[in-house]
């Protein structure tokens, strides 16, 4: 994890410094000299095993996990926050201290994750999901539904790889992997990141075409049929089934859904889905699954 730096006035490097013992931190006496001696250059004192309380604003974060933002604090990488909402404390400190400007350039280790309203904002944007680009030079990506927060999600990554034209994509799940060929942007990922979907198979395409609206149940539905099974072709439809999700009754490109079928058949696919998505897969033997299509941008705002 990329350590934060930042400037520690003197009063702070102190107290910062103190928890190493007392000779880590001890200012050193500058030998007495003759008078035209030229004086020599301030030492500069090497830190280790720091500690740093960082406490932000406490109306911030407040307001981060308060009923407007409704979000939440994330602390990791050897970061922790007090418990009732308090600050955070950095640890391992590595750096040095100038003993001519009491500046101090030392890192720590850890990292803090705010997040707010973008589970409002998806709603009120209202697709099946939305990808919040939190950096755009790592990758480093979050996905809202109208009514939660996914941990994966398969067609909106592609249009974010294709998007941000990155090799990695990060995820709390881990990294998503991807590439271009040709017209189409893949990705890969693992089927255990995806949230539950059940399966379900009809004899026939014309049966899933015809479903008039979700069937009757709860939960994630993919609904599927082959068309050509020799040729790895499939028809399917996708119903969310989940309530308070802004209306949405049926989601017109499922990667997910696409990777855990892929998965389960053991084979490459090439899925029509809804309308009109084509969506391909490939499982690799080290139990992945790429899921790629071609992505149109839509919309500029």
């Amino acid at each position: 994890m990329a350590a934060t730096r930042r400037p520690i006035a003197l009063a702070a490097a102190v107290a910062t410094v103190a928890a190493l013992g007392a000779t880590a931190f001890a200012l050193p006496a500058i030998a007495a000299s003759s008078p035209a001696a030229a004086p020599a250059a301030a030492p500069k004192l090497e830190l280790v095993d720091g500690k740093l309380e960082w406490g932000i604003k406490e109306s911030f974060r407040k307001y981060i996990a308060g009923p407007i933002a409704q979000g939440e604090i994330t602390v990791a990488d050897g970061a922790q926050q007090a418990d009732g909402n308090g600050v955070f404390t950095f640890t391992d400190g590595k750096g040095t201290y100038d003993t001519a400007t009491h500046a101090s350039d030392t890192a720590f280790k850890g990292s803090v994750r705010f997040e707010g309203h973008h589970g409002v904002l998806a709603r009120q944007l209202g697709f099946s999901e939305t990808v919040f680009v939190d950096d755009p030079e790592r990758g480093r990506v979050d996905i809202h539904t109208p009514g939660l927060r996914l941990p994966f999600a398969g067609h909106p990554l592609v249009g974010t790889a294709w998007l941000l034209d990155l090799e990695i994509l990060e995820l709390t799940v881990g990294d998503v992997f991807a590439r271009q060929d040709g017209e189409f942007t893949w990705i890969t990922a693992r089927p255990e990141w995806v949230p539950p979907r059940t399966l379900q198979q009809y004899a026939t395409a014309a049966e899933v075409e015809a479903l008039p609206g979700p069937p009757p149940g709860e939960g994630w539905l993919y609904a599927w049929a082959w068309e050509d099974e020799a040729a790895g072709r499939v028809r399917a439809r996708a119903f969310p089934r989940r309530g308070g999700e802004g209306g949405i009754v049926e989601d017109e490109a499922t990667g997910a859904a696409a990777l855990l079928l892929s998965a389960h058949l053991g084979r490459a696919l090439n899925i029509t889905q809804g309308r009109g998505s084509q969506i391909l897969t490939a499982p690799a033997p080290d139990g992945t699954v790429e899921v790629g299509g071609r992505v149109l941008m839509a919309v500029r705002g």
